[in-house]
């Protein structure tokens, strides 16, 4: 419901999304879990427990990006990369590339990534793209919280 909102009231608006400015990278690191979307054709529409885990890699700028859903009891998962679509800007609008098909990647594809709202505890964060065709509200899950319930 809030995605709805969300997606109706950026196309009354008919101007530029506003982003996120000065995000700070590595507090979004880690997993974040699919609370609600705009459906896609890239996803399963039977998808369940849908994540995507971020990871910064050792050049500091350049993130790795491992997006998982379950759907008709399978994994199915894609791997990729982000990185800022424009280094020099403070603002929250990445480029994600992704390599079809997973299992022989060699068709890159490069999208949107725009962060448009992040709480200020960066627990819950609504990211979409600027076509206005991808929206999702996502909840961080701290690993050091998965591995404790792993392990109950």
């Amino acid at each position: 419901m809030a995605a709805a909102a969300a997606e109706g009231a950026a196309k009354k608006s008919g101007g530029e999304m506003t982003v996120v400015r000065g995000l700070d990278v590595a507090r979004y690191m880690g997993r974040w879990y699919e609370i609600a979307s705009v459906p896609s054709f890239f996803q399963p529409r039977d998808g369940r427990n849908t994540r995507a885990t971020y990871a910064l890699l050792e050049d500091g700028a350049t993130v790795h990006v491992l997006n998982e859903t379950w759907s008709k009891g399978k994994r199915d998962y894609i791997e990729g990369t982000a990185y800022k679509a424009d280094p020099g800007s403070d603002e929250a609008k990445l480029k994600v590339k992704f390599y079809l098909p997973p299992f022989l990647p060699i068709i890159p594809v490069v999208g949107d990534y725009w962060v448009l709202y992040v709480d200020a505890d960066y627990q819950y964060a609504l990211v979409g793209e600027p076509r206005r065709k991808n929206l999702w509200v996502s909840q961080f899950v701290e690993f050091s919280s998965l591995q404790v319930q792993a392990e109950d």
